[in-house]
This record gives C-alpha cells, sequence and structure tokens, in this order.
C-alpha cells in the first residue's frame, strides 16, 4: 500500500479527491494515514469540518482530520462561495451538528504539524498531496514526494489573467514551497487539471458505480452547483475536477508526462499576483524544482475513477 497524507482546502474537486483517495484506501492500494486543511475555497475551520463529513460518508470515520493555519502567510484570505458555495460543498451542508460529533473527537496527534511529522517518520515512502494553497507546505518546510496542484504555466489563469486559484490565494506560501523545495515537486497545473471534468451522463455513471455508498446520494446536489457555475462562466455544464486529477498523478494511477524546470512565484505584484514563471531553458542557473506535467491521459483517468468506485463484488 502507498502511504499518503493530502493537504486539500475541501471544495467540490477536493471531495472527489478524497472520494477516489477512500476508494482506494478500502481497495488496499493505499494507506490514507491522514488529512490536514488549509484556508482556501472556505475558512480552514469550514474545510475541515467538509473533509472529515466527506470521509465519513466514505467510511473512512477514523482516518485524522486536523485544520491547519487559518490565513495565508501574508496576504487577508480570500474564499471562493460562488464557486464551491456557501458551506464549499456545493448545495450540500455538512450542518453544525457534525461539528460537535465528528470534527471534535480527539486524535493523536492533536496538532497538525505532529501528524506531518509522526506520517514522515512513520512511513519513509509518504506521498504528500497538496490540493488547496500551499499555506502549509510553505509553513512546515521541505518535504519530498510532494505532489502540488497549482499555478498556470503558458496558460490562462482562471482567476485573473495569469494566475490560478491556489497560488493566488497564498502567493507567498506557493513562492516559498519552491524556494525551500530539497527535491523536486511535481506540479499539476491548470491547463492540464482542468482537462479532467465530468458532467451530468459521466456523474451518472460514477454514482452507479458507487452504489449504496452513503457519498453517492449526495454527489447531484454537490455536482449541480459547480455545474452550474462553470456554466455561468461559459464553459458547459460541466465541471472540472482538478484535484482528482492531481491525486491519479500523484499516486501514478493515470499516464502522464513530466518535464524538469524551476519555478517561481511573483508574490508582490498586485497586478501579476500568483503568476507562476517556469524557467524551461535554464536561464536563471538554478536547480531544478519542479516536475511540471505537462500532459495526462485524461480517458483513462476516467476508467481509474470507474474502477477504484466500483466495490470488490462488482468487479473491478
Amino acid at each position: 500500500m502507498i502511504p499518503v497524507l493530502i493537504d486539500c482546502d475541501t471544495g467540490i474537486d477536493d471531495a472527489l479527491a478524497l472520494l477516489y483517495l477512500a476508494a482506494l484506501h478500502q481497495k488496499g492500494e493505499v494507506n490514507l494515514v491522514g488529512a490536514t486543511t488549509t484556508a482556501g475555497n472556505v475558512d480552514v475551520t469550514q474545510t475541515a469540518i467538509n473533509t472529515r463529513w466527506v470521509l465519513d460518508q466514505c467510511g473512512l470515520g477514523h482516518i485524522p482530520v486536523l485544520p491547519g493555519q487559518p490565513v495565508p502567510l501574508k496576504v487577508p484570505l480570500t474564499t471562493t462561495p460562488e464557486t464551491h458555495g456557501e458551506f464549499g460543498l456545493g448545495y450540500i451542508n455538512p450542518g453544525p451538528q457534525h461539528i460537535s460529533q465528528h470534527l471534535n473527537q480527539q486524535h493523536s496527534p492533536s496538532n497538525w504539524q505532529d501528524l506531518w511529522r509522526d506520517a514522515m517518520s512513520q512511513h519513509a515512502d509518504l506521498r504528500l498531496i497538496v490540493t488547496g494553497p500551499a499555506t502549509n507546505l510553505a509553513t512546515f518546510g521541505p518535504t519530498p514526494r510532494t505532489t502540488l496542484m497549482g499555478g498556470t504555466y503558458l496558460y490562462p489563469g482562471n482567476t485573473t489573467p495569469t494566475a490560478e486559484w491556489n497560488t493566488w490565494v497564498d502567493p507567498h506560501a506557493a513562492k516559498t514551497a519552491f524556494a525551500q523545495a530539497t527535491e523536486p515537486i511535481t506540479v499539476c497545473s491548470l491547463g492540464v487539471t482542468e482537462r479532467l471534468t465530468l458532467n451530468p451522463d459521466s456523474l451518472q455513471l460514477l454514482i452507479d458505480a458507487l452504489s449504496d455508498a452513503p457519498i453517492a446520494s449526495y454527489l447531484p446536489e454537490m455536482l449541480r452547483f459547480y455545474f452550474e457555475f462553470h456554466e455561468s462562466q461559459g464553459e458547459g455544464y460541466l465541471a472540472q475536477i482538478h484535484d482528482l486529477l492531481t491525486v491519479m498523478i500523484a499516486l501514478g494511477k493515470a499516464p502522464f508526462t513530466t518535464r524538469e524546470v524551476t519555478v517561481d512565484v511573483e508574490a508582490d505584484s498586485e497586478l501579476m499576483r500568483g503568476t507562476t514563471v517556469a524557467d524551461m531553458r535554464g536561464h536563471w542557473g538554478r536547480e531544478p524544482n519542479a516536475l511540471l506535467v505537462d500532459d495526462a491521459d485524461v480517458t483513462a483517468a476516467h476508467a481509474e475513477l470507474l474502477r477504484a468506485a466500483r466495490n470488490d463484488s462488482k468487479g473491478q
């Protein structure tokens, strides 16, 4: 089993990534050792509530979930209710009863940084997957075998003309994460991740594959919000599932290609905030700090999602 620690800001696409990880955990293909959260799509308490709720609906109530840093390193927090809904899960509200009954259960360790340290000391081959802003990653320090969803390279941004959401929310954290990296971070950027989409038909295939899993009944109202948002942006009645593809790439579950580059991030310019730049020809004379994913097989990713979602009795 591949040991995995996920750091997320659970909105709708993070929820799909968690669903997928839960399915692999139950199949014995990965060992999900914990989840931590950042502020991004919603505030850090809500991202932790959402993460706890999703894992509970997937039968993983024993997996520790801990909130991380509450705000970006230097800039004020901006959330995105117009994209993911008031509570981050579309039209679904996990509810206050979930806070008292589940989020506040005692875990050992009780601090997100201790969870990271323990996971890394206990699992030499741990994979860290960061699907939200890089706030926790920058705060903790360099980590091996890290995959990050963030940035956009020679591709239009989805928050400003040049910036992707996760990197724009905490540009100083993204800049720090790349600057302190002691081995290249696998980077899943917007130009690749937005290729993996769900529409009503592919969502129904996923629901059918999940069968009687509790999470399946919530997916239509969760994704309906996301479909409506993307339609309002002129993308069509579909949803881009960035974080799910990121997890598949981190685990080698879908074919992809990379190139070794040196990444830096513009953090202080108001106009260019969150802009990511990759030196692909060595102009800066710096050591490479990223493996930039430049292509991924989204057809294979769709098949992989359905394979993971099916329980063993229905075949793989």
